[in-house]
């Protein structure tokens, strides 16, 4: 009896364990594909208008790196994170070879820019982790680069951001301003200087027909 609870408790687990992976490959799966809208929209418009490829290519390494990190000879029975990141790899690799198409000159060039420093970042850890490192350094290594882009990938949109939110502070800030000194501008003759500007008009007719000749 005791022998068929362990067996039910492994089994159970494992099983257990599988499924909530597979629904989280599924939801994953589904967040990979949302952009799908955005890049039909760049792609009938033959334009990125104001969109940013930022976060795609750090999309992109995150999870090539974190595909790497489920591989069985760096982290063992993880293999379902190779496969929704290395199919979430393929995807945004589409997104921003999409991106760099449709996007104007400068735009694509760092883009382009970003993306060799992915294939870069992704070779030099692969590299070291297979040649120089054995065990749980590798795993250790693969990890902590995989989490550390995945933190800059979240991060990525604040490039769009902390400018934006920086313009709206400054415009917001010359709008309390305007309307603080707007009427200190404009500042009314008081009656001594209105009776002066009276008597000066006259004055300034009379020098005018004077040069006339009347």
């Amino acid at each position: 009896m005791d022998v068929l609870h362990f067996v039910f408790g492994v089994f159970g687990g494992f099983f257990s364990k599988l499924c909530f992976l597979g629904f989280w490959n599924v939801f994953a799966l589904f967040l990979f594909l949302a952009p799908t809208i955005t890049f039909k929209r760049i792609v009938t418009k033959k334009s990125t208008e104001q969109f940013s490829g930022i976060p795609y290519v750090m999309t992109l390494l995150n999870c090539l790196l974190s595909a790497w990190y489920g591989l069985p000879f760096v982290s063992p029975n993880n293999i379902l994170v190779s496969t929704i990141n290395g199919t979430g790899a393929v995807i945004e690799t589409v997104y921003v070879l999409v991106f760099i198409i449709y996007s104007p000159k400068r735009e694509k060039l760092k883009i382009s820019g970003l993306f060799a420093f992915v294939i870069t970042v992704f070779a030099i850890v692969a590299l070291v982790s297979l040649f120089a490192l054995h065990g749980k350094g590798r795993k250790l290594l693969c990890g902590l680069a995989a989490t550390i882009f995945s933190i800059v990938m979240y991060a990525s949109p604040l490039s769009i951001m902390v400018p934006n939110g920086f313009g709206c502070g400054l415009g917001a800030t010359q709008l309390v301003l305007y309307f603080i000194y707007r009427d200190r501008g404009s500042k009314k003759p008081t009656p001594e200087e209105s009776i002066e500007m009276g008597l000066s008009k006259p004055n300034q007719n009379n020098k005018q027909l004077n040069a006339n000749g009347v």
